[in-house]
């Protein structure tokens, strides 16, 4: 997911696709700095090209995995760990895929949700009042600390930044 702002105003979130859609919609802002996009799994800037593209031409299908996405890599694992995996259904490829699954649905950890409010605040609201006061208390888990040196922002940071920070 990815969320996009304008001067502090909320623009658009949901998948590359649709925010880009956005974005071109939009007339050119008078700054870029005014135009920011942020990926929500990492709190990160990112940038997107908005240039107008060519028809995409379907290429043709291609059989077995690679039509998939799947991509081959390299990994290095202690002997227990290739017996685990091998005794695990479906293989060390299904399990592989089954744990990061399951790592990825549970949601970031505490300290990954604190990193990613921090990346974006940083980015956003780095100039805005009592900012390193709302950061102090995202760093201590303290949501009514946050809510209290926030108040003043825009409220469409303020909110993404808890929502960042405090995930449910």
């Amino acid at each position: 997911m990815f969320t996009a702002f304008l001067k502090h105003e909320l623009l658009a979130r949901g998948a590359e696709a649709d925010v880009a859609a956005a974005l071109r919609a939009l007339p050119v802002p008078d700054r870029a700095s005014d135009l920011l996009v942020f990926d929500d799994d990492t709190g990160r800037q990112v940038d997107f090209d908005l240039r107008a593209l060519p028809p995409v031409r379907p290429e043709p299908a291609k059989r077995g995995r690679p039509a998939l996405g799947v991509v081959a890599r390299e990994v290095t694992l202690l002997p227990r760990h290739w017996d685990w995996l091998t005794a695990q259904r479906g293989g060390a490829s299904a399990a592989i895929r089954r744990l990061v699954d399951g790592a990825r649905a549970s949601g970031p950890s505490e300290q990954e949700a604190r990193d990613n409010a921090y990346r974006f605040l940083s980015a956003i609201a780095g100039d805005l009042p009592k900012f390193e006061d709302a950061v102090r208390e995202i760093y201590l888990g303290n949501r009514v600390g946050y809510d209290h040196f926030t108040h003043e922002w825009p409220a469409a940071v303020r909110d993404h930044g808890r929502a960042l920070a405090f995930p449910a």
